[in-house]
């Protein structure tokens, strides 16, 4: 089969061809985001739904904007930001939770993502490690300006994507404190699943990609008080809606 044949198919796991999803796309882990997204849009409709692949469609003020779940973890995130690259995605932005491990940082803040470390290891299956794992500096300064104009607050810096999910997350059991503890020390932020591989990815495909993350309480203290998680996401992902509209006005959505 061509290349060409690859790229005008429809794709095997996310279930599209070209023309079923806008130049930018974003990339919860969760399902359930597909849904909030539409609502947050003007207009939207389901284009494709397979395993955890679920994808919308849709307008916010004229600009064109899709959405696509990929699941919990590097591999599934992997075989979506493929496909969605081979159907014409230009800009990908992982919308999603995380596990804060500085302080400082507080629930409802929103962590924009410079770079990841890559704790993971479907990314080494593409490239070796001295490949780094950078956001694209456009979606970055988009973020940056879409969480300005909607008054949130933000961090950037570094993130860390690793594979097993119970041995650092809010979850974690045994010693986690000293696992994460050089992390913390080297400023990183949070720790999530999936963005050193959409980084490394996309910068070998030749595409935009950058990740924002809502944060909650550092996973390293004790904390008793509620968190409007639905609330935090619901603005997270205004703010990546935004983000797509300003790379569009940029001329960035081709």
């Amino acid at each position: 089969m061509s290349s060409q044949d690859i790229h005008s198919e429809k794709q095997h796991h996310i279930d599209m061809k070209r023309g079923d999803v806008a130049p930018t796309v974003l990339i919860p882990g969760d399902p359930g985001r597909v849904t909030l997204f539409a609502a947050l849009m003007d207009e939207a409709k389901k284009v494709a739904e397979n395993r955890e692949y679920i994808t919308y469609t849709g307008k916010k003020d004229g600009v064109p904007i899709s959405c696509t779940s990929t699941g919990l973890g590097c591999p599934p995130t992997a075989i979506g930001v493929e496909e969605l690259i081979r159907i014409g995605a230009k800009n990908i932005i992982r919308i999603g939770t995380c596990g804060a491990i500085q302080p400082f940082l507080a629930p409802g803040h929103m962590i924009i993502a410079t770079g990841a470390v890559r704790g993971e290891h479907t990314s080494e299956e593409l490239i070796n490690m001295e490949y780094p794992a950078v956001a694209d500096y456009h979606i970055v300064r988009a973020l940056i300006d879409a969480c300005e104009k909607l008054a949130l607050p933000y961090h950037i810096g570094i993130v860390r994507s690793h594979d097993a999910f119970y041995l650092e997350s809010p979850w974690a059991k045994g010693d986690f404190r000293k696992r994460l503890q050089p992390w913390v020390d080297m400023g990183v932020l949070a720790l999530e699943n999936e963005s050193s591989t959409l980084f490394v990815i996309s910068g070998m495909r030749g595409i935009r990609a950058g990740t924002i993350l809502t944060s909650g309480y550092s996973i390293l203290e004790e904390h008793t008080e509620k968190i409007h998680e639905e609330e935090n996401i619901r603005k997270m992902v205004m703010a990546a809606i935004e983000a797509a509209k300003l790379l569009q006005e940029r001329g960035l959505a081709q």
